[in-house]
């Protein structure tokens, strides 16, 4: 698809300087340009804010497996969840996949199924899609040629997580979910428990090989982050590494040891929308509010990066243009693409197109080409 040459009129349109105000928008190559387009586009009732980041979602294995073993038409699967992400003003996407013992869609042999579906499918999306792994750290055995992997894979960004149950392993104690996790997992119980025991066993063995693995992801120029930070202390640890993201916080101390080491805080989005932290940790909104957060991830549900925004802006934690960069420029920051994230003049036309008055997505807009068009706004587009 080719990028529309367009001068959007009579919309509010979110700009770099003066915030949201009534003005034109031209785009055409790709990018916003200051020069008038051709073709005019009333857009009088709606809103043109920057395309959405997505730093982290992983709500997608819906998509790629809908039913426990369907995994045969991986391509479509990823086709699908990139029409899920531009519905919902996601113009740059972070797709985050596991590479873990938990077996199942989490498996290691799935996560290299999951990054040739992406590679595959690239040049037939509009959406820009990125690849994340997160990978379990005390899955020693396969540190080795991990880094050459990442290489083949085309991952240039990776999540250290860590979801033993350690406290009950260390009590002795079966943990729980144990039976339902084996089975999906398709191990044995028992097996699996004892999988579990020799990872835990194993721990006083990480630190070296993070090390090591660390400083060879490096050298390879892949973004780290570590995810779940619970303390000042383990941050220093991540940050000594080169593992500068501080993905998800759980606690107020484990984010100021992150601004005040100058690591960016990345923040769930679905946090902020539902008011709190699913599992008790700190709330996001308290975070964002003492400045603590650069960037809102869509985690595991699309809609809520926008409703996020929306709603900080709303309750008066943030104006509204600060509340849309957490999820435009904040993000695009972090990963290093300064060509996205505001509407400047030479930036990418990523954009997002709001109906002024529900606030719904009726279209999205990745380097100039439509990702997702709806109602109105499709009809004034076409006409």
């Amino acid at each position: 698809m080719t990028a529309l040459d367009l001068t959007l009129v009579g919309a509010q349109v979110l700009t770099e300087t003066d915030g949201l105000r009534s003005t034109d928008l031209s785009i055409a190559g790709g990018c916003v340009v200051d020069a008038r387009a051709a073709k005019v586009v009333d857009l009088s009732g709606f809103i043109v804010l920057p395309g959405i980041v997505d730093l982290h979602g992983d709500g997608f294995e819906r998509h790629l497996a809908p039913r426990r073993g369907a995994m045969k038409q991986m391509n479509e699967g990823v086709l699908a969840a990139e029409a899920e992400l531009a519905a919902n003003g996601i113009t740059t996407a972070v797709m985050a996949q596991f590479h873990s013992w938990e077996g199942g869609l989490r498996a290691p042999e799935y996560a290299a199924q999951v990054f040739k579906a992406i590679q595959t499918v690239q040049g037939d999306v509009v959406t820009d899609l990125i690849p994340q792994l997160r990978f379990e750290t005390h899955m020693l055995d396969d540190y080795a040629g991990l880094v050459e992997r990442i290489r083949d894979w085309g991952v240039q960004y990776l999540v250290f997580n860590d979801h033993l149950p350690h406290a009950k392993l260390a009590a002795g104690k079966k943990p729980p979910r144990l039976t339902g996790q084996a089975l999906k997992a398709g191990r044995n119980p028992e097996k699996h428990l004892e999988m579990m025991q020799e990872m835990h066993r194993r721990s006083p063995e990480v630190p070296q090989a993070l090390d090591q693995l660390c400083a060879a992801l490096a050298e390879q120029g892949v973004l780290m982050g570590s995810h779940d930070d619970q303390s000042a202390e383990g941050r220093a640890i991540w940050r000594a590494r080169g593992v500068w993201l501080s993905e998800f916080p759980e606690t107020i101390e484990a984010a100021e040891a992150a601004r005040s080491g100058g690591d960016p805080i990345v923040l769930g989005a679905p946090n902020v929308v539902r008011g709190g932290s699913h599992n008790g940790n700190v709330s996001a909104a308290e975070l964002i509010a003492m400045g603590l957060c650069d960037a809102l991830a869509s985690d595991y549900h699309y809609p809520s990066p926008r409703r996020a925004a929306l709603m900080l802006a709303k309750t008066g934690v943030l104006d509204f243009a600060d509340a849309w960069a957490l999820v435009s420029s904040g993000p695009a920051a972090v990963l290093g693409l300064m060509d996205r994230g505001t509407l400047k003049v030479g930036a990418r036309a990523d954009l997002v197109v709001l109906e002024q008055g529900t606030h719904r997505v009726a279209g999205a807009f990745s380097g100039g080409r439509i990702s997702y068009l709806n109602g109105d706004l499709a009809a004034r587009l076409i006409g």
